[in-house]
């Protein structure tokens, strides 16, 4: 009775936090599987930063919880954000539950499952849900596993927990707690390993992970301890390239800035979240910096690195935007000309400042505004991708394509997805493609090998890459 099966729902970071669970299991002699119809235990990672997110997740474990009435060994368990900001509540309405952990005690999972496991098997009494919430210190530093026995091509990296901003729409610093950073020589340590396993691209993650080691780490030479660490990153053998998220703007200091054109190994491509183009829709979020503010911090960063692809969080329809404000966000978003973005609907979250605040926009203003800004996103997308048409790519390959035989699948630099005809001993490396053809979300193309273009009429692929 050991088969685990971990769903994961929301951000870069509760995939991590899965990843660092699934490791610590596995090292307990715990088996993870990908079919969870196979599962002896199935463990919901939740995420609560939007209603329906929330929503999924209780739909599921109740889906979940049937199976258990059928079979009363199964293990079912909610870990993560909603388990944090919901707590006790959550039996309420799942009282058949067998584990309850919030986002500070992910490293005791095998433990919790272990005692779990014994009383199911009639070593002790009839076991009750298990809730563990509480803050534990130094929790940021337990989320350092990884699986090493398998490559991961490109791997995140948790650099610091929580956060301080307390943005009046969000439930992170309520799930997550305040900021608490790891020791540079510890993430250097974790990088390290991946490195010598073969991994070739880190991103470092943090809620604003900017803001890193700013209460424990001084700055020097006019660099912020988050820019010192990337320095020390790219020291690194072994890993070719640098990504992180999710920043805020005001991180984006002129070192950060300079970083870009100063560090090859970090990436040319950059997330930075808008939220809104209005100032006073910005002011009555508490986000700290004014829309020209950002727009030069776009203009600075591309005088810095030419070429470099910006993606987005937008929020439409928060508490008070009018259609002035909206047309203010409309314009900025199609100025910056984003290549990427994730675009939300305003969900009013318990526990926080903007829940209950008058001026609420209707649902059907919210999806207008939603699919203005989708069809500028589609439009831009579309433009950047063929713009590529034609050059030449370095691509980082990662795993076989999920469409195309012998086709196989990477990253550029400035993350658009790159799929190409080519060899599974060529995963891990970087190639040069060339793009040949594009859609909205990917760009399509042929490996080009010692300075000539890989021959891709008359051949098929795996014929071309032999010859």
């Amino acid at each position: 009775m050991n088969r685990v099966y971990i769903k994961t729902y929301g951000c870069q970071m509760n995939e991590r936090d899965s990843d660092a669970v699934a490791a610590l299991l596995r090292g307990r002699g715990y088996t993870i599987i990908n079919d969870e119809k196979e599962a002896d235990i199935i463990l919901l990672n939740t995420c609560s930063v939007r209603d329906q997110a929330e929503q999924k997740a209780i739909g599921k474990a109740g889906h979940l919880l049937r199976r258990k009435r059928k079979n009363q060994k199964f293990v079912v368990g909610v870990m993560g954000c909603m388990a944090q900001n919901r707590g006790q509540d959550l039996l309420d309405s799942l009282p058949d539950l067998d584990l309850v952990v919030g986002t500070q005690k992910f490293h005791q999972v095998p433990d919790h499952l272990d005692n779990i496991i014994a009383t199911l098997n009639g070593q002790g009494p009839k076991p009750s849900p298990l809730v563990d919430l509480e803050e534990e210190e130094d929790s940021q530093n337990t989320i350092r596993d990884h699986n090493l026995e398998s490559r991961q091509v490109s791997a995140f990296v948790s650099i610091m927990q929580g956060c301080n901003m307390n943005c009046t729409y969000c439930i992170v610093p309520t799930t997550r707690g305040r900021e608490r950073a790891r020791p540079i020589p510890h993430i250097l340590k974790e990088v390290e390993e991946l490195a010598a396993n073969g991994t070739r691209e880190v991103t470092l993650l943090g809620q604003i992970v900017t803001s890193y080691g700013r209460r424990e780490i001084p700055f020097k030479d006019g660099k912020s301890p988050f820019v010192q660490l990337l320095e020390q990153v790219s020291e690194i053998e072994g890993i070719e390239r640098i990504r992180f998220t999710s920043p805020h703007p005001r991180g984006f200091k002129q070192d950060l800035i300079e970083a870009y054109s100063r560090l090859p190994k970090l990436c040319p491509y950059v997330h930075l979240p808008l939220q809104s183009g209005s100032q006073k829709i910005l002011k009555a979020m508490k986000r700290p910096y004014s829309p020209e503010r950002f727009k030069q911090i776009v203009d600075d960063l591309r005088a810095q690195v030419p070429g470099v692809t910006f993606s987005t969080d937008i929020i439409v329809g928060f508490p008070g935007e009018t259609d002035e404000d909206f047309e203010q966000t409309r314009a900025l978003f199609e100025a910056v000309a984003f290549e990427m973005a994730f675009i939300f609907k305003y969900s009013e979250r318990p526990n926080t400042e903007a829940e209950g605040m008058s001026e609420q926009v209707s649902q059907e203003v919210k999806e207008q505004r939603n699919q203005i800004l989708l069809d500028i996103l589609h439009k831009n997308s579309l433009k950047h991708n063929e713009s590529l048409i034609g050059t030449i790519q370095q691509v980082l390959v990662e795993a076989p394509a999920r469409k195309g035989e012998g086709c196989f699948a990477g990253r550029t630099p400035g993350y658009r997805k790159a799929i190409f005809p080519a060899s599974e001993r060529l995963i891990g490396e970087l190639v040069p493609v060339k793009i040949e053809r594009a859609t909205t979300s990917s760009v399509f193309g042929s490996l080009v090998l010692s300075g000539v273009e890989e021959p891709t009429q008359e051949l098929t692929p795996l014929e071309a890459l032999a010859n």
